[in-house]
């Protein structure tokens, strides 16, 4: 977010951070400008400057954006969209958008790209006549996204389907937004506790958004309980994973909203090797996201790596101490998870890449209980 917050006063946005986490921004003076390509490479999420900048300004140049290394992500699916509502694009080491007229497009999205969505949200708001977007993705983050834009005075239908329509044109303007609850964040929750064998209670943890996370963790024999919009993971519990019905294997796999989100597959692997039981993990969207079970394997774990998209785990298995370093947010926090869980003391190198995605997850996590130093980078 910081990241994000500077790219975003680059182009002339006044920010202000009037709590711990309230943002204000005043994008009165927005115009064109040299993006740090440093500082795009850091986040995956400089790419969003794309949609905002071409309705605001009618052009943006953007150093290609970083992020997690899980695989090829292609940005394929922002060009097609953005090109559709009148866009001219060129990639030549940066990537170009220029555009002096959006105009409203029925638009068929190759992939359910989140980003891609988002953009494309930012994009029809601002052009003349009506978006359709079909194929798109339909995340929480997404939802929260199309009501922020309401609440600025744009006319969106069909959020939380595949298929939302955007009547554009409308002059916006200043609001206010509480942004949801990360399902992802809560799901890591779900497998610390599960991993420990703690017993912990998730406030306001957007239970309507958990269905298909909560399915994923009854295969594993990890039952939550529901108060209201908290969630509890019982401890003691027999963590035994349900067989298909024949007495088959179990798979679980991700998919697009709403089903299971690839975001909590790394967190999934790690949460199996303490259930008893054998189970197949199918990670679809990413072919490299599943390569840091290598480190699972040293600490222990009974897994076989079938190929880059699929592992299949046996537990229980004990859990010892290593020196481990974390490639990506999620597979970052699995080792954080294992490592609780384990026997000794674990390292967990390039730890940075953790609190991409967890605010200050060691002291909320020392504030559970749980025994975490912080060591300083060495220069």
């Amino acid at each position: 977010v910081e990241a994000l917050v500077e790219l975003i006063a680059s182009v002339g946005a006044e920010t202000e951070w009037v709590g711990p986490n309230e943002l204000r921004i005043q994008a009165r003076d927005v115009r064109p400008a040299d993006l740090d390509p440093d500082l795009c490479g850091r986040i995956r999420a400089s790419i969003l400057l794309a949609g905002p900048m071409l309705a605001r300004c009618g052009e943006v140049v953007l150093p290609p954006p970083g992020g997690d290394v899980i695989g090829r992500r292609r940005l394929d699916t922002h060009f097609l969209v953005l090109q559709q509502l009148g866009a001219q694009i060129s990639v030549e080491g940066s990537y170009s958008f220029r555009s002096s007229r959006l105009v409203g497009a029925d638009v068929f999205m190759d992939e359910p790209s989140v980003t891609a969505t988002e953009n494309a949200l930012s994009a029809a708001v601002a052009a003349e006549g009506t978006t359709i977007l079909r194929n798109c993705a339909s995340e929480p983050h997404v939802q929260d996204l199309a009501r922020f834009l309401i609440a600025m005075g744009a006319e969106i239908e069909g959020i939380g389907t595949n298929c939302m329509t955007i009547h554009g044109g409308r002059a916006l303007k200043a609001a206010e937004h509480r942004i949801g609850t990360d399902y992802v964040e809560v799901g890591s929750l779900i497998g610390l506790a599960a991993v420990t064998d703690s017993e912990l209670r998730i406030t306001n943890a957007g239970v309507e958004h958990l269905r298909s996370t909560l399915m994923g963790f009854d295969k594993l024999g990890v039952r939550c309980q529901i108060e209201g919009d908290d969630l509890i993971v019982p401890r003691g519990q027999e963590k035994t994973v349900v067989p298909d019905f024949g007495g088959h294997v179990p798979k679980i796999e991700d998919q697009p909203w709403p089903a299971f989100p690839a975001d909590t597959m790394s967190i999934a692997i790690v949460t199996a090797t303490q259930c008893e039981g054998m189970v197949l993990m199918f990670e679809k969207m990413y072919e490299s996201r599943m390569f840091f079970v290598d480190k699972l394997i040293a600490m222990g774990a009974r897994i076989v790596l079938c190929d880059p998209h699929r592992a299949v785990i046996s537990g229980p298995t004990k859990l010892r101490a290593s020196r481990l370093e974390s490639p990506d947010i999620r597979a970052g926090m699995a080792m954080l998870i294992a490592a609780m869980g384990a026997e000794g003391i674990s390292v967990i190198n390039n730890a940075q890449q953790i609190e991409r995605g967890y605010e200050r997850i060691d002291e909320r996590l020392s504030a559970l209980g749980a025994r975490i130093t912080r060591i300083p980078s060495r220069a």
